[in-house]
């Protein structure tokens, strides 16, 4: 292979390479909503969920038996 030719695709390459950088360094332009603020979320934490009684859930499990027995039923079991 001659110098010239090679000379040449080095010069290709580098010049990729040049481009690839340039684009890397460039500054990121965001679009869309911006980012929440994370300062004020990490303060107030997650929020809390509210305890239930032993009769909520008492009466949470029936409806969900009587659900599931629905179900069932629909499918034909």
């Amino acid at each position: 292979m001659p110098t010239d030719q090679i000379l040449a695709l080095l010069i290709l390459e580098r010049d990729k390479l040049n481009r690839a950088i340039e684009a890397l360094q460039a500054p990121v332009r965001r679009r869309g909503r911006p980012p929440k603020n994370t300062a004020t979320t990490a303060e107030a934490g997650p929020a809390k969920r509210k305890p239930r009684t032993p009769a909520q859930r008492r009466a949470q499990a029936q409806r969900m038996r009587e659900y599931w027995a629905k179900r069932r039923k629909a499918e034909g079991k």
